[in-house]
């Protein structure tokens, strides 16, 4: 064999060599960057990251949460990309068999998944705070701290006592790590948005209530009656009390003022009670709203029935309606059918 050929010979052998260790190279870059790195079954496809947490928090809760086949190529392909400097907090949604490079990319752009945050059925500010809690980075202490600091209430034009009537019951997507700033900046936008639908501001304007006396009568509505064909009826009666000039004695704002909502009776006692919210005592609306209530309750006050009634009492027939009366007379008649029913089976 001549030395050409000889020369020839290694050659092509060093070019083997290095096609081989180059096609290694590459495909071990290929399994690494590209390759499914998420298993195909995870217990949760929801990560968390909370604000502040650094490059070393995030890989322990992927790794601690399952969401890595092996760590070490993740760490690798992170670092290749920049992303310990870009550490974006939030609720991310990951899906089985995603690569390094997809898993990273996602993380990187804060590519968040909302939550559908819902609120409704609560009474105070404590019991708002407490559910969006449960469902939003700040927890509870945050929340209520901000809801009833003097200056956030006084920066906004409300007091602690009709703050509520900001939060309209719905559902809203907002990103898990929402501040309590960015929330209520929020509920305010989506609370205007509310009152400018549906003539609900010239239908307030009509019933001469402002947008937050609407609110705290509808949360009234709300206690009194589960049943929606009823709720324009019973908004009709305070209407009309509130135009006559009687006080509302409205026993769900007595159990508010008590403190107590296990109560199940209105005895002396309770209405006996010194408080703003107590409208057997005072006349007029309570100072805000004793519940948040439902969109069709506040409808409801805007669409009142109109009619001549004063009065009504709950019917025992198991139906959950009322009896309605245009008099004293005619309603005391039924409260003591009511009464009477009540201390037949001993419910104080």
């Amino acid at each position: 064999m001549s030395k050409k050929a000889k020369l020839l010979k290694y050659v092509f052998w060093i070019f083997g060599i290095l096609l081989v260790i180059a096609g290694g190279f590459g495909y071990w870059l290929y399994d690494w960057i590209y390759k499914p790195n998420v298993p195909e079954q995870l217990a949760s496809e929801i990560l968390y990251i909370p604000t502040g947490s650094n490059y070393d928090d995030v890989k322990e809760r992927l790794t601690e949460g399952g969401f890595l086949k092996k760590d070490n190529s993740f760490d690798w392909v992170a670092k290749k990309m920049n992303y310990p400097g870009q550490i974006k907090a939030g609720r991310y949604h990951i899906l089985p068999s995603w690569s390094n490079y997809h898993l990273i990319r996602h993380l990187r752009q804060g590519i968040q998944e909302p939550v559908k945050l819902t609120f409704n059925s609560v009474r105070t500010i404590a019991e708002l705070s407490e559910k969006l809690a449960e469902q939003l980075e700040p927890n509870e202490k945050q929340f209520q701290e901000f809801l009833t600091r003097p200056g956030v209430l006084d920066s906004i034009g409300y007091s602690k006592e009709t703050l509520m009537t900001i939060f309209i019951p719905n559902t809203y997507e907002v990103y898990w790590n929402v501040t309590p700033v960015q929330l209520l900046q929020r509920m305010i936008r989506e609370h205007d948005s509310f009152w400018d639908k549906a003539g609900r501001k010239e239908k307030a304007e009509a019933q001469s209530l402002s947008p937050t006396e609407v609110y705290t009568l509808a949360s009234i509505v709300e206690k009194e009656s589960l049943r929606e064909d009823e709720k324009p009826r019973i908004a009709g009666v305070y209407l009309n009390r509130l135009h006559q000039g009687m006080k509302l004695d409205a026993d769900p704002t007595v159990v508010f003022a008590v403190g107590d909502f296990t109560l199940r009776r209105i005895l002396n006692k309770h209405l006996a009670v010194d408080s703003p919210y107590n409208t057997y005592k005072y006349a007029g609306l309570p100072p805000g709203p004793i519940c948040m209530p439902s969109i069709s309750s506040l409808d409801a006050v805007l669409n009142a029935e109109r009619h001549e009634y004063l009065f009504f009492c709950a019917k025992m027939d198991g139906t959950g309606s009322h009896a309605f009366a245009k008099t004293i007379t005619a309603h005391l008649v039924n409260a003591r059918r009511l009464h009477q029913y009540l201390n037949e089976r001993g419910i104080q």
